[in-house]
C-alpha cells in the first residue's frame, strides 16, 4: 500500500508540472513579433548603406539637414507615375535646391522586381534626370525594415533635430493613373513647408500605397 501510495503521489506531481512546462516551452519557443525602429515623434534611427557610386552613407552623418528617405522600385507602375510626369524629380530639385538631403532607397532583393546592380542605378537615374542626392542599394533590406517600408514609394522625412516628423505615401492620390499627379495634395511638401516655416507638420502619418517593396 506504501509502495502504491508512492507511485501515485509522483504520478500527481508529474501531472502538476506538465502545463507551467509547456507554457515555459512555448514561451521560450515563440519569436517576437519584429516591429520597425522607426517612429514619428522620436528620433530617426541611423543607418548606414552604400550608393550607386559606391560611397558610404550614414544617416548620422547629415545632422542638422532635413533628410528624406524614398522607397523606390523603378518597375512599379505607382514610381512610374511620379516619375514619367516629372513630378518626382521636380519636388526633388525643390527640396535639393534648399538644402534638404534626399536619399533614395532601393530594397528590391537580388533577383526580384526592381533590384539593380550600381550601374543600372546610375543609367536609371541618368535616363530619368532624377535629382536625389544619393541612390543607395538595400538588397538585404536591412534599412527598409528598420524604418518598416513597405510600399514603393514610401516616404518619410526627418528634420534638422534627427527627428522622424512624416512617414507614409507621398499624396493621397493612391492610383497609377498619371492624371491624378496634378491635383494630389502632396504630404512630403507640405512638411517640407512646415518645417521651414518653423511650424509642427501638420499631416505627420499616412498611409503609403503602391506595390510592396520586394524584400
Amino acid at each position: 500500500m506504501i509502495q502504491l501510495a508512492l507511485v501515485l503521489l509522483a504520478a500527481l506531481s508529474l501531472v502538476m508540472t506538465l502545463p507551467q512546462a509547456k507554457a515555459d516551452s512555448s514561451a521560450v519557443d515563440k519569436p517576437e513579433t519584429s516591429k520597425p525602429a522607426a517612429i514619428v515623434g522620436d528620433a530617426a534611427p541611423d543607418c548606414t548603406g552604400t550608393d550607386s557610386q559606391g560611397k558610404t552613407r550614414t544617416l548620422s552623418g547629415y545632422n542638422g539637414k532635413t533628410v528624406i528617405l524614398e522607397w523606390t522600385n523603378h518597375e512599379c507602375p505607382f514610381v512610374r507615375k511620379h516619375y514619367d510626369t516629372g513630378a518626382m524629380q521636380a519636388l526633388q530639385k525643390e527640396a535639393t535646391d534648399n538644402g534638404v538631403i534626399w536619399l533614395t532607397i532601393v530594397s528590391s532583393a537580388a533577383g526580384k522586381q526592381g533590384f539593380t546592380t550600381p550601374e543600372e542605378a546610375n543609367a536609371i537615374i541618368k535616363k530619368e534626370k532624377s535629382r536625389e542626392t544619393a541612390r543607395i542599394l538595400d538588397s538585404a533590406g536591412a534599412i527598409g525594415h528598420l524604418y518598416g517600408a513597405e510600399t514603393t514609394p514610401h516616404m518619410f522625412v526627418i528634420d534638422s533635430s534627427g527627428t522622424l516628423v512624416y512617414a507614409g505615401g507621398i499624396d493621397d492620390q493612391p492610383s497609377v493613373s498619371h492624371a491624378t499627379v496634378k491635383n494630389a495634395h502632396n504630404y512630403v511638401k507640405e512638411a517640407l513647408d512646415d518645417i521651414a516655416a518653423g511650424r509642427t507638420v501638420r499631416t505627420p502619418n499616412t498611409k503609403s500605397y503602391g506595390c510592396g517593396v520586394k524584400y
